[in-house]
Parts: structure tokens; sequence; C-alpha cells
């Protein structure tokens, strides 16, 4: 079952424009989705919830359309956004009060557990939280009411590494089962190595591209050589160029690749793709 269906997605603003976004993923994976600051990952997801109301498109999740079951949809999600400021001078324990009257199927012991594993003190003002725990404590709320589709804005950012470990191990345990699916916004594209089944990269509000983890990387090769070997026709095309005084090197979609015939070539990390993609020559 699909458990994200997004059609022709589209949002303007007079500075920026969301156009023709499609994403698709089912129940049990982990789909990355990733592009610089400004192309448009957080207005898709808010978008995906009428956080903000779209122009155009459809949206279907765990099988209910947005324009129709709003509220069904959103009592099914777990959405953390970054950036969240909380009211600063409530405790943990009254926001969470307040926070479970609106889940049905709010799992009391789950949101224990996690408040134990995340350390989290429910006794303490928000405003006492630091923003990573403040991270663990959106995502303690997400897991709590039995959602099947987390969208998460961001969710590692501000953690320090053995915590954003802790934070990937907790994504693959509620996927396990083959009835749940992550779809999450990152920078962090080595949080992206060690999870994410499938990628999907925007640019400027558009999907670039969007695949299984391995076959998006082996779509582009890594390429660099010496200043006499950059052809006219392999500057064409490569992607990302940067020349210097020892040489050149730049990225090529795979079907480019007969092009650097006895260059040295090599696969590129997620890391590498986004610097490529990224980089303004």
């Amino acid at each position: 079952m699909k458990l994200i269906e997004v059609t022709d997605l589209a949002k303007s603003y007079p500075s920026f424009k969301l156009s023709g976004v499609n994403i698709s993923l089912e129940e049990g994976y982990i789909m990355g989705f990733i592009g610089r600051n400004g192309a448009g990952k957080t207005t898709t997801l808010k978008t995906m919830l009428n956080l903000v109301h779209p122009d155009s498109g459809s949206v279907r999740i765990n099988g209910f359309d947005l324009a129709a079951d709003e509220l069904r949809i959103k009592r099914t999600v777990g959405f953390v956004a970054g950036g969240v400021d909380f009211y600063p001078q409530i405790k943990v324990r009254k926001l969470t009060d307040v926070t479970r009257r609106f889940y049905g199927d709010w799992d009391e012991e789950r949101y224990r557990s996690l408040l134990e594993r995340f350390e989290i003190d429910e006794n303490k003002k928000i405003k006492e939280l630091s923003a990573g725990m403040k991270v663990k404590y959106s995502l303690a709320i997400a897991l709590s009411h039995r959602a099947r589709l987390l969208l998460l804005d961001e969710p590692t950012s501000g953690l320090d590494p053995a915590a954003r470990d802790d934070l990937i191990c907790l994504f693959q345990e509620f996927i396990e089962d083959g009835k749940h699916s992550i779809l999450f916004s990152t920078h962090i594209t080595s949080d992206l190595e060690k999870c994410a089944d499938f990628i999907t990269y925007i640019k400027e509000g558009k999907i670039l591209a969007s695949a299984d983890r391995d076959s998006f990387k082996q779509s582009y090769a890594l390429v660099s050589g010496k200043k006499d070997q950059l052809s006219p026709a392999l500057k064409e095309k490569l992607i990302g160029l940067h020349s210097h005084e020892l040489g050149f090197e730049g990225m090529l979609h795979i079907e480019d690749k007969a092009l650097a015939s006895g260059l040295e070539t090599s696969q590129p990390s997620l890391d590498d793709i986004m610097v490529h993609i990224e980089r303004r020559n």
C-alpha cells in the first residue's frame, strides 16, 4: 500500500514557486528528502498536510485524500517541523496533557518509554530544553499516537552524533514491521547513507530525481583529470565543474560517462552529489 501519493503539487509565492511535485512512497520504507535551503522541502511537507494551502495538485496519505479527509490524515501522521517554538513557560508534562487529548489512539506506555529513552524530564519547562531535546520531545509525541507515517523536517538537526545515531535506530525500528514509513528532510546526508531506502532531490521547487538510494547514487559519476584532458564535449556535460591549477573535477550523469574515458572516475556519495548539483560555476 502507498502511504504517500503526491501528484502535481504546486504552490506559488512572489519569490518562489513549487511546481509539479510528485512523491510516492510504499509502506515499510524510509525516504530522504534533500536539496539546499530554500529548495522547497519545508513547503512541500507543510503543503502535504495543508499547513500551507496548495494552489493545485492532490495529496493522498494513508489511503485518504487530503481534500476530503484532512483530520483523519492528521491523526495518522506524526509531523515534526524543524525550528518549532513551543510555549516556553509551560512544563513538558502540561504540554503533553493538552496534546494527548487530540489523539484517540494515544499510547501512554510508548510515550513513557520514549521519555526514558530520550532522558526527557517532564518537570522541566520547554525553555529549559536544548534544541536537540525539543526535537526529541517532538518525536516522542509523534511516535506515541500510533502514526503510520512520519513526516519529519530536519529531525536530526542540532543533535550530537550519538543522539543522531539513536534516532536512526529508532527510525529503523519504526518501519521494521513493514507497515510504517518515514519521509524526512535533512542536510546531514550521512544519516541518509545509514537508513534511507529512497532519495528524492528537490531543486528550485521542482523534483530533480527520485529513486532508491543506490540507483540514485549510481546514476552519477565523479570525474577528475588534468586541464588538457578537459575536452569541450566533456566540459559541456560536467555538473558542478571546478577547475584549478592542477586540473579539474566534476560530475557526470552515468549515461555520459563514456566522455570521461581514460580519466579517473568514481561513484559519488550523497554529499558529493549535492555539492556538485548545487555548485555555482
